[in-house]
């Protein structure tokens, strides 16, 4: 890039000017290895905030503040499930008191030795998860279906020792980012929910061998960064509006189950034989016409299932190999004369549309003309020095 000093213009063309010439690579160079720095320090200031005692003396704090509300009995039992009592139905104080509602917390241990601890929630009067579960971060799964619960709490990160998160049917519209600090889950199941994104951060939960993502929706991607689950065996994306197979799953090394089912798929990567682990493809319900023969070099392949009403081109070795269950499913021909003639219904319903309203406006356009004619009359009366006690009405047509 050249850079001309303001009295460039001024002098003479004959006059020699020495003009600087600046290398802008170098200048932004400099600045991203700044940035990247800037980051770096950022990101271990705020962990460091997050590990010092600062934190664990607010939560501590808050804590004795919650207790100095409760009740005698409600802040006994409550401590001694904090104790990791061996009580199995255990009544902490929330906000659903007057109904004696139970907080569904199980914390019985069948083997002395395993300290795993599990949180149930379900039902559609919780709204909110209760209070409570911020204290008990050393629970290791989460189980929480069928409620009124629109987002996960933001005290998340906390749960550190994490290994599932079940929270399918409920009414979560979004993922938080926070859910990256989870290192040691094992298993997401985030189905028919609200979800129309999901956080890159998810990448950063390298261990997750199982992620179900069905019936949102309104998910029709996944972020690339997801492609670091290198992990992951099973991917459940079914129900949903992809129209081609995410970029990060050709990238999952480890996958062993992929549903697309019910998506908007129309072809296939030519590529997909980078899932050398590959063991079950379901892509049913979906508008594929031909399979790509890339099919054929997944040696772990074991079953693929797809509809058959629309595919018309299909690898000779996917159909004859006898260590391949490959299923073709078929529309029922009586689902499909009952959709036949509701299309049928439908398109005379639509052609009897069009003709009311080719009627109507042929009123319209008689009544307008009927209108014309009388504010002309009227407008022509105006005129005369005497007003006729009747008058007739001429109409004329034309046939063309």
């Amino acid at each position: 890039m050249v850079l001309l000093p303001p009295s460039a213009s001024k002098m003479s063309p004959e006059r020699k000017v020495d003009v600087p010439v600046y290398d802008l690579s170098l200048i932004r160079g400099i600045w991203e290895v700044r940035a990247k720095k800037y980051r770096k320090k950022q990101k271990k200031e705020q962990e460091r905030v997050e590990k010092s005692a600062l934190a664990r003396i607010d939560r501590q704090w808050q804590y004795r503040i919650y207790c100095k509300k409760m009740k005698s009995k409600e802040l006994t039992q409550l401590h001694h499930y904090l104790e990791r009592s061996t009580l199995t139905d255990i009544q902490p104080y929330t906000e659903c008191r007057d109904q004696q509602q139970d907080l569904p917390v199980q914390g019985a241990q069948k083997n002395p030795d395993q300290k795993k601890l599990v949180f149930q929630l379900d039902g559609d009067r919780w709204i909110d998860f209760p209070k409570e579960l911020q204290w008990m971060t050393y629970l290791e799964e989460w189980y929480v279906r069928g409620t009124k619960i629109r987002q996960l709490p933001d005290y998340l990160a906390l749960f550190a020792q994490l290994t599932i998160l079940e929270i399918p049917k409920n009414a979560i519209t979004e993922l938080p980012p926070e859910i990256g600090k989870l290192t040691e889950l094992r298993k997401l199941n985030a189905s028919y929910n609200r979800l129309s994104r999901i956080p890159p951060e998810l990448g950063d939960c390298e261990k997750l061998e199982k992620l179900e993502l069905t019936g949102n929706h309104n998910l029709s991607e996944l972020p690339f960064e997801l492609s670091s689950l290198k992990q992951l065996v099973h991917l459940d994306i079914a129900e949903n509006r992809f129209v081609s197979i995410p970029i990060c799953a050709l990238r999952m090394t480890s996958l062993q189950v992929l549903d697309m089912s019910n998506n908007k798929l129309t072809d296939l990567p030519e590529d997909m034989d980078r899932l050398e682990q590959l063991v079950t493809l379901f892509l049913h319900k979906n508008n594929l016409s031909y399979l790509p023969h890339c099919l054929t070099n997944i040696s772990t392949i074991k079953m693929i299932v797809v509809s058959g009403d629309e595919l018309t081109c299909i690898p000779t070795k996917l159909c004859r190999n006898p260590t391949i269950k490959f299923i073709r499913l078929y529309d029922n021909p009586a689902g499909e004369e009952q959709r036949k003639r509701r299309q049928e219904e439908e398109k005379k319903k639509k052609q009897e549309e069009k003709r009311r309203r080719w009627r109507e406006q042929k009123e319209e356009v008689k009544d307008s003309r009927e209108k014309e004619f009388m504010e002309a009359y009227i407008s022509s009366l105006e005129n005369r020095d005497t007003v006729p006690c009747a008058t007739t009405k001429v109409s004329i047509s034309c046939l063309l």
